[in-house]
């Protein structure tokens, strides 16, 4: 996930006290709460007392005096790589600690009392599931009364996850992103807003061959069906006009398994597409449609004369991910709290091995550049759980003493969240480290220089060898 502090408020004490300085936590872009440094620090003194002050990353000190303006920015920046590095620690990201933090903080930011509420989910084909939730029920607690509505067992909850969408005039989905356990899934969805935004159930997994243990099951071979159809509806499966013809007769003799398995064989089965975005593969400002699946990044675009082309990046040749964020700044602005900003600008770089001996970075500039980062992640902690011989139940979270936590085979398959250049001579790759350095939402007027790689994702899943031609 991508938490980032862009900006602070100055803000009036209760009760007419002094004022103090709130920050503003936001995930992938959105307020996702508000909080002192005080509450920050308190969460840093409850993490050092359960995991040692040799795990967590440094805390920016107390001042006896009040801050200046130029002190109060730079506690911002150190609090933002805080909460940045704590996210990204495979421990310390899922403790219970930090996530019951950031739940409550979302709630008290928010100011949703906790009450019983009706929350509507929609599975991919657009029915709609009402379950009855408290404001304060966690994403997993969520996840669980949506499946207790449709009887879907409990060893088949963690194939499914929550995803936060906007829904579009015709209907289709844009993904926004996988619902987390520090968030409240019906204060998220409500405080965006705005009727666009939903709540979708989907299958969370990549591999295909874990289909058969959903389909095993009534409930999750009709989830899957439902999904499955909606999707080469939507034209997101490639389909020929034979294989279209062959999915209709399965369909009207209602013999779901038969169509999955016909489905399965289908180019871009079971991926996720976004939105249509810019790269610069294989040239600059290249219109693209990206999908995930499969262990890959799916690029589609037109060419001249309306030829569709498809270039495929592999997660097992990509070295390492980033994703930056900026804001333009109207012309003639400065970089001042409360000026104009533009719409914040994401960007997915990975640096991908073309071939042998060839690095080279891809960039794709989209509203939707975390969500890909988050479905690199998933199908590389996916590939290691299946590397190492485990299974993906052995990726579910269980309950533990009434808290969630993960399993220590998804743990142990984290990739590493920092990662150095391990050639010094590849210079190009340095320089455009420096180039995609993050500014944090702050504005391109004046860009940060320092090419931090606590924004690059380390890839464990690569393999270091390649092919001449892509």
């Amino acid at each position: 996930m991508h938490f980032s502090i862009p900006e602070t408020e100055s803000r009036n004490g209760d009760s007419g006290g002094s004022a103090y300085v709130a920050y503003n936590i936001h995930v992938n872009g959105v307020l996702h709460c508000r909080v002192r440094y005080s509450q920050l620090l308190g969460l840093h003194e409850q993490l050092r007392k359960e995991y040692g002050a040799n795990v967590l990353p440094a805390f920016p000190p107390k001042k006896l005096f009040s801050l200046t303006p130029a002190e109060v920015e730079q506690r911002r920046e150190q609090l933002e790589k805080y909460m940045q590095a704590v996210r990204q620690d495979p421990l310390l990201g899922s403790s219970e600690t930090f996530n019951s933090f950031l739940r409550r903080a979302q709630q008290e930011t928010q100011q949703v009392p906790t009450e019983e509420v009706s929350l509507e989910v929609l599975l991919s084909n657009g029915q709609k599931v009402l379950v009855n939730v408290l404001t304060s029920d966690q994403t997993e607690d969520v996840l669980e009364a949506v499946a207790a509505k449709l009887d879907l067992p409990d060893d088949l909850i963690g194939y499914f996850s929550l995803f936060l969408v906007r829904e579009k005039e015709d209907g289709a989905f844009s993904f926004v992103r996988k619902l987390q356990e520090f968030e409240l899934p019906y204060v998220s969805v409500t405080s965006l807003r705005s009727q666009e935004y939903k709540i979708v159930l989907r299958k969370s997994y990549w591999d295909s061959a874990y289909d058969d243990d959903v389909m095993e099951n009534r409930v999750g071979l009709n989830l899957l069906y439902a999904q499955t159809v909606s999707d080469i509806e939507r034209g997101w499966i490639l389909v020929t006009k034979e294989q279209h013809r062959q999915l209709k007769s399965l369909q009207e003799k209602v013999s779901k398994k038969e169509f999955l398995r016909l489905a399965q064989t289908l180019r871009h089965y079971g991926y996720l597409r976004f939105d249509a975005c810019v790269a610069d593969f294989p040239e600059k400002d290249c219109p693209v449609v990206v999908s995930a699946g499969n262990s890959e990044l799916s690029l589609q675009l037109r060419l001249p004369g309306q030829q569709l082309r498809e270039g495929s990046f592999r997660v097992t040749r990509m070295r390492c991910w980033r994703v930056t964020s900026s804001v333009p700044l109207p012309s003639g602005s400065t970089n001042s709290p409360g000026r104009g900003r533009g719409e914040v600008r994401l960007e997915l770089a990975f640096e991908y091995l073309m071939s042998k001996d060839r690095l080279q970075w891809v960039t794709i500039t989209s509203p939707q550049a975390i969500m890909m980062s988050i479905c690199l992640q998933s199908m590389v902690d996916e590939l290691m759980v299946k590397k190492s011989g485990g299974s993906i139940r052995k990726m579910l979270r269980r309950r533990v003493g009434g808290t969630l936590r993960r399993s220590d085979s998804q743990q142990a398959v984290k990739s590493p969240p920092l990662l150095e250049s391990p050639d010094a001579s590849r210079e190009s790759m340095v320089k455009l480290s420096s180039k995609l350095s993050a500014v944090s939402l702050r504005g391109i007027g004046s860009p940060s220089t320092d090419a931090s790689a606590s924004d690059v994702h380390g890839n464990f899943a690569f393999e270091g060898i390649g092919d001449e031609d892509l």
